[in-house]
Order: C-alpha cells, then structure tokens, then sequence
C-alpha cells in the first residue's frame, strides 16, 4: 500500500492564475512550500494522490514528506483550497518542518468513553474540535484523546483537564490561566414543560387547612 503521507512533487516556474487553472485541468494540484528560512518553491502535486491522502483525518496533523525532485522534504499542511461544490482540491501551502525544531499544530480530539454520562441523560458539548500544541516533529500525535469516564454532570472539562502526550504542550496553556478554555461539557438534562407546569402549580395550589 502506498504511504499516504508521502507525496511526490514537481517544481513548477510556469506561474500565475492561467498556470493554475491549466494544471488543474489536467488533475494536477498547484502548491507552495515554505518555512525555515528558504525561499517559497512553487510545487505540482498529482491531484488523485492528494484526494486520496486527505481523506485520512491524520493527513492534517501528520508529518508529509514531500518527494521534490527527488529529495525528501518533511514538512506540515497548513492550509488547503477547495472547490466551492466540486471534489477538487484547489491549491496547496505546506511548511517545512526540522526535526530539531519545535512546531506548532492544531490536533484532532477523540472524545471517549461518553457512554455512561449520556446514558444517565446529560447533553454532551464538544466545545473544541482540535487543539493547538507544540512539540518536536518526532512528538506530533494524530490526534489527542480526552477520556470522559469521570465526567459528571454538569461538569466541563478545561484544557488543563487533558493529558496531552509526553513533549506535547497546550499552546492556549503557555499564555495563562485565562486562557484555560473549555473542552467539553456535560449539561444536566432540561425539565420537560409538563414538569415545569406541574411544579408551578403545586407551588400555588393553596394550603389545606
């Protein structure tokens, strides 16, 4: 099977919107790679590989190796263009990345174990989808697991709740305690109405004598 997170690239010097358009035409993706103090090298990319690739929700958190002209290039997506309504991907910017330089990335989170907690009625909240960390490229996780086990309800988790893999920190964290900001919660199930009406009408019902 092919290595999804290795892609081979092109160096392109035909540039320029009308550039663009014919390499999609012909199923190829326009990119950029920068980062590390070079100079940006503007890159083709075969656009079936880069579908297929981007399909694995790991593709946006993992370290790619770029195949440039035969040179391995390690590097990160950081951003991507797509057709409004069309399956085609429309442009591409990577970042390379040092091994001995730390990065920063945004994570995917694997809320698990919510089973307990919504059986006994509580609404779970997702506030956040990914978390931004930093790490050494050796250290970069696919994603980052919060275990909802212990969660109670009406109890939100912060991101000082998460235990985030050896040699990966919280960027939010770093900045303070204020900007501990909330992962997930489990709220209390709401009253129906016919509870509401009932409880409103025992409280004015007049006491018997």
């Amino acid at each position: 099977m092919t290595d999804l997170f290795t892609l081979d690239a092109e160096v392109r010097t035909d540039l320029g919107k009308g550039a663009s358009r014919r390499l999609r035409h012909a199923n190829k993706v326009p990119a950029i790679l920068y980062g590390e103090g070079q100079e940006p090298v503007s890159l083709t990319l075969e656009h079936k590989n880069v579908y297929r690739a981007q399909q694995e929700e790991a593709f946006y958190s993992h370290v790619l190796t770029l195949n440039v002209a035969g040179k391995p290039v390690e590097c990160l997506i950081k951003d991507m263009q797509r057709h409004p309504y069309k399956n085609i991907i429309m442009h591409m910017d990577f970042i390379r990345v040092d091994a001995k330089h730390a990065l920063h990335a945004n994570v995917p989170v694997h809320f698990i174990n919510e089973e307990n907690i919504a059986k006994a009625g509580a609404t779970i909240a997702h506030h956040v989808t990914e978390i931004a960390v930093t790490c050494l490229p050796k250290d970069l996780p696919e994603f980052i697991e919060v275990d909802l086990t212990d969660l109670e309800m009406g109890q939100t988790l912060h991101l000082s709740d998460v235990t985030f893999p050896k040699g990966v920190t919280s960027d939010e964290l770093a900045k303070g305690e204020s900007h501990d900001q909330a992962v997930v919660t489990a709220n209390a199930p709401k009253a129906s109405k016919d509870e509401d009406d009932s409880e409103e009408a025992s409280e004015e019902a007049p006491a018997e004598e």
